[in-house]
């Protein structure tokens, strides 16, 4: 990937491009690209930065206006990699100078490279910049990598663990990874089994600096989920849509799905469920954590966690109640542009990520999101029907250590026909207790007494319920087998 990116800014600096902006969090590695790059054209490679300056000279710290002077002393060709002058460039003098020194470039044969996480050029530049970002390491850097740091050629079964370990550290950076690799050796005294399961715990915990983005471990498969027969069928459908033999056949690779529906009715179970039953990895874009102060910019924020998403993949990239995220962009400047470069991903992203996004309230909805090429799909999830209250009620029973067959399901099914999945497993739960205070196991009585205690979130948002179900009548495809949407309350 790197090679391929190294003859990509070749490219542009062939093609007589006097400004490169190069977006990577990697910069060392940025930079030994560059270097290549450099030698590949037989110029010098100078950085600058604010604080050290150009070069080994030291000319032009403090600013960026006073960097550029002192790169217009040089009048020898080169490439100039300004580090994080991203920060700089809302200066007004600086982009005016730099704007002239543009002719004066192409005739001394430079090229002047921006390097930072995020560069968010002015619009006078904007039109003047080629643009290049680096990707995180795939499996054949990493495996170079981790080969060159440590010599298992000679035992196979080091071989193989050290491949696993390659395959546990995407997602990280360069550097994170030999780190990484390093520290789990040490710990499990050689390369070896333990070794592998180190990586991933450390690779967890180096992820959580990626704010947007965290790991989630889910012990349940679709079988762990009440009713919605046509989505299982769907997704079970696709299952196998990721290999090289669906490519051969000519099958695009599954983009994902939008869930829509009633809340506490197995949205976000379905979407753990997914990537357990198709034994991907299972991540979560938190739209709240990427808007927050806590990322030093929305649009790095998501690009960050894309790019790691990317990495790792096949993977299941879980987006929970979307319409809030975005909701919550219409406030930030940034938000348009996030919502843009997020819909742009996902419209063209080749890697095969698999999004699954949930969304209780559709008024809140960008419609963009709604168009296809988004997602492949877009499901209604309603309250259960009778029948799938009795699947819920025997997966919650069982669960908890009971034989679903030795209860009244039919019963109890028809007497909670207003209860979502969530408040059914509510009413198990609150029946296990009153079993438990009575000295007794678990009875029938226990949970009806539970149902008809309960008050239903449909009661009091009946109206709201109503009226997404309207909505989605005709713009949906309904989770469950039946395929009428019923109208359980006149």
């Amino acid at each position: 990937m790197t090679r391929n990116l190294a003859e990509e800014i070749s490219s542009l600096v062939s093609s007589g491009w006097r400004l490169i902006a190069f977006e990577s969090f990697e910069e060392e590695r940025a930079l030994r690209i560059l270097e290549r790059v450099a030698g590949r054209h037989r110029r010098e490679l100078l950085t600058w930065s604010v604080a050290a300056g150009l070069g080994d000279s030291g000319k032009g710290s403090g600013s960026l206006e006073e960097g550029l002077r002192a790169l217009e002393q040089r009048e020898e060709p080169g490439i100039f990699a300004l580090l994080d002058a991203h920060f700089a460039t809302g200066d007004p003098a600086a982009v005016r100078r730099l704007r002239d020194m543009l002719p004066v470039l192409a005739q001394r044969k430079q090229c002047v490279v921006i390097l930072g996480p995020l560069v968010d050029l002015p619009l006078e530049l904007s039109r003047e910049a080629g643009r290049a970002s680096l990707p995180l390491p795939g499996t054949e850097e990493l495996r170079r990598l981790f080969g060159r740091a440590i010599d298992v050629s000679k035992n196979p079964e080091q071989a193989q663990a050290l491949d696993a370990c390659v395959r546990g550290a995407l997602g990280l950076t360069a550097a994170e990874s030999l780190r990484v690799l390093r520290r789990s050796v040490a710990l499990a005294g050689g390369v070896n089994d333990e070794t592998v399961s180190r990586v991933v715990g450390e690779k967890r915990q180096a992820l959580q600096r990626t704010p947007a983005l965290s790991f989630h471990d889910s012990k349940q498969d679709l079988g762990d989920v009440g009713g919605l027969g046509e989505l299982k069928r769907w997704l079970r459908e696709r299952q196998k849509a990721f290999g090289d033999e669906a490519l051969e056949f000519g099958l695009p690779a599954p983009r994902g799905l939008l869930l829509l529906g009633v809340q506490g009715c197995g949205k976000s179970l379905s979407a753990k469920a997914v990537a357990r039953e198709w034994q991907f990895p299972l991540l979560r874009l938190d739209l709240a954590a990427v808007f927050s102060g806590n990322s030093a910019s929305p649009e790095a924020a998501i690009r960050e966690a894309v790019a790691v998403a990317e990495s790792i993949a096949p993977a299941v990239l879980w987006v929970d109640e979307i319409e809030k995220g975005f909701a919550t962009s219409e406030t930030d400047s940034h938000g348009v542009r996030v919502l843009g470069s997020f819909l742009t991903w996902m419209a063209e992203k080749t890697a095969p990520v698999f999004v699954v996004a949930t969304a209780n309230d559709v008024a809140n909805l960008p419609p963009e999101l709604l168009r296809r090429g988004r997602f492949d799909e877009l499901f209604f999830v309603d309250l259960p029907t009778e029948e799938e209250r009795q699947e819920i009620l025997g997966i919650h029973i069982a669960a908890r250590g009971r034989d679903p067959k030795q209860f009244d399901l039919a019963g109890l099914a028809a007497s909670s026909e207003r209860l979502s999945g969530a408040e059914l497993e509510q009413v198990v739960g609150a029946g296990l207790y009153s079993a438990f205070a009575a000295h007794r196991d678990l009875q029938d009585n226990d949970i009806a007494n539970a149902i008809s205690e309960s008050v239903p979130l449909y009661d009091t948002y009946e109206d709201r319920v109503k009226e997404l179900r309207a909505w989605a009548q005709t713009r949906t495809r309904s989770a469950s087998l039946d395929a009428k949407m019923a109208e359980l309350f006149d």
